[in-house]
């Protein structure tokens, strides 16, 4: 069980902080919610405390450094798959898989082809929401700003 303060990754959403443990009744029945701030757009999410419910949350990654983050986003491999259905489906099974790596390895791979050639709506939408979950979970781990991981990563892919 998680704890006010404890900072958490929720998948598909990204990461953020626990700000209180709440009991709220929705649909007439009454249940203890998790109330977790998240650090971009300002959002807060209502997670159910019950077992069953907490399915993928972990705590944030604490065990790296923003020097850490720069080698893992350089030595991130890229797979080049061709065929666009499949690398769609291959994406975001790593970004519902919560793995930070994974999902570095979206992000860079994305970033990569954007630099060959414009991405299809479809994965620019695919790229934006790995971004954001990526984002989220090192500016809570690292205290760092979205502006300097976006320099971070940018300058990597050769893009600044």
């Amino acid at each position: 069980m998680y704890k006010v303060g404890d900072k958490i990754v929720y998948p598909m959403h990204g990461a953020g902080i626990v700000e209180t443990i709440e009991d709220r009744e929705v649909f007439g029945k009454t249940q203890s919610y998790y109330i977790l701030r998240m650090p971009i757009g300002d959002l807060k999410i209502m997670i159910p405390t019950c077992a069953d419910c907490l399915n993928g949350l972990r705590y944030v990654t604490d065990d790296i450094s923003v020097d850490d983050f720069k080698e893992i986003f350089s030595s991130a491999s890229v797979e080049d798959e061709p065929n666009w259905t499949k690398r769609s489906r291959d994406n975001l099974d790593k970004i519902r898989s919560g793995d930070l790596y994974e999902i570095i390895s979206v992000v860079k791979g994305l970033l990569m082809r954007e630099c060959i050639k414009p991405l299809s709506t479809g994965e620019k939408k695919i790229l934006s929401l790995a971004k954001q979950i990526m984002f989220s979970e090192l500016i809570v781990s690292l205290d760092v700003t979205q502006a300097e991981l976006e320099d971070i990563i940018y300058t990597i892919v050769g893009r600044k």
